[in-house]
């Protein structure tokens, strides 16, 4: 039996939760050099422009926005040291190293997924794999030392142009599917968090019209306490203006995948 369709993954806000570590870092490191601490409301607001897939940048984002708001006399600092500062935040270690000796807030990622779910997958003809903004040190370690995948496909920071830009999606999709992409091939699917994956998607599209696409989207954990229902509405409803065409409660919800689910969503 074939397959009936491709799955690729964001990593952060999908597999594991990185409130508590990536945001964490980024809350941090735009203190450090302005005094200012972002709230988790600011991050989405700034992540719903859909352009600010890569951490550091956001991170630079911020200071450069603060000091423009406060009129500070001060100057931005350089890419290079944001990177430096996040990172220690990020690993307390150096990431390529043995993650053993980390001892940043990577360690403070709970995973939303577990092994078994990618063998469902794999049991119900559904390729898989991962195309994510993070560094290549941080994604292997939570897909292969924490959720045991082995040599799963992955598309990392680095080894594509970052999202929406949509040529890693593409390339893994193509690598993972029997037939050359367009009408006549398999449904491809991609579940991320942000407007950036889904616009991610959106450019895929217009790439290549006649492939069956199908953007999923998934709003992040710190916004699913009952707490804060009205925040996830709102990015809810982001998503989908933005072009999503399901909107999942968790990724875990794909176990309620059949043959006839990418038909049943796709428009």
């Amino acid at each position: 039996m074939n397959n009936i369709g491709v799955i690729l993954f964001d990593i952060d806000g999908v597999i594991r939760s990185v409130e508590n570590s990536y945001r964490l870092s980024l809350k941090n490191t735009v203190y450090q050099f302005c005094g200012w601490e972002p709230s988790y409301k600011d991050i989405d607001d700034a992540k719903n422009e859909g352009i600010w897939n890569n951490d550091w940048d956001l991170s630079l984002e911020l200071i450069k926005r603060n000091i423009k708001i406060k009129n500070l006399k001060l100057k931005p600092p350089q890419r290079k040291d944001i990177i430096e500062c996040f990172e220690n935040f990020y690993f307390g270690g150096n990431p390529n190293k043995d993650s053993k000796d980390w001892s940043g807030f990577i360690r403070n990622e709970d995973l939303l997924v577990e092994k078994e779910f990618f063998t469902f997958l794999s049991a119900k003809k559904i390729s898989w794999g991962f195309v994510s903004g993070a560094e290549s040190a941080s994604a292997k370690f939570v897909l292969e030392k924490r959720l045991k995948l082995v040599s799963p496909p992955l598309i990392a920071m680095g080894d594509a142009p970052d999202k929406p830009d949509p040529q890693g999606f593409l390339y893994l999709a193509s690598k993972l599917c029997r037939n050359k992409l367009g009408h006549k091939n398999i449904p491809i699917a991609y579940v991320g968090d942000t407007i950036a994956d889904i616009n991610t998607v959106n450019n895929a599209k217009k790439i290549i019209p006649s492939q069956k696409f199908l953007s999923i989207g998934i709003a992040p954990p710190h916004l699913h306490l009952k707490s804060r229902v009205k925040e996830r509405d709102s990015y809810e409803s982001k998503l989908l203006e933005a072009g999503a065409d399901l909107i999942l409660n968790s990724v875990n919800d794909l176990k309620d995948i059949d043959i006839d689910f990418f038909k049943k969503y796709q428009k």
